[in-house]
């Protein structure tokens, strides 16, 4: 069985402390922004478009660029990890469907979710976290330290006044 593979970009965004996820209707998983990076997209652009259209928020990625120079490119920002999910998964154990996610993290400027996109979550299904609101939940443990880095990630780069991606 051939295994198809969708790029996709996933965005822990951090406002004074805390990551904001929702209820995933179909899979019934807590979840920040993210979706599927278009044809003519890089991965951080689909990061900051999903992040919009999900949360209605302008988000500014915290993410390391590299230091090289070529005469005919540039460095993109890195994500913070890259992680390959199988979607669909056979009784027999073979998989049909994967994701590659590149998961960045980025500041946003206010807690107020406003959805733009067609078809998201309602601001409803949103919920800021602490780092000890994440701890004492029952989300999945992926989530949980994800989210944590994230908000610690985004917390240091702002004290030591790194500029974001």
């Amino acid at each position: 069985m051939e295994t198809t593979r969708h790029f996709t970009a996933t965005t822990y965004v951090v406002n004074d402390g805390a990551t904001a996820l929702h209820e995933h209707d179909r899979l019934g998983i807590h979840l920040p922004p993210g979706g599927h990076i278009e044809r003519d997209e890089l991965p951080h652009e689909a990061a900051l478009r999903e992040v919009r259209e999900e949360t209605g928020l302008e988000a500014e990625l915290v993410a390391d660029r590299a230091d090289v120079e070529t005469p005919n490119g540039r460095p993109l920002p890195e994500p913070a990890h890259q992680m390959l999910h199988d979607i669909d998964v056979h009784p027999d154990g073979s998989v049909s469907h994967q994701h590659i996610d590149h998961l960045f993290y980025a500041r946003v400027p206010t807690r107020r979710i406003d959805p733009v996109g067609d078809d998201e979550a309602d601001a409803e299904a949103w919920s800021w976290y602490t780092p000890e609101e994440l701890r004492e939940s029952e989300f999945d443990a992926d989530v949980i330290d994800l989210g944590r880095e994230a908000i610690e990630t985004v917390s240091d780069a702002k004290r030591s006044g790194d500029d974001a991606a």
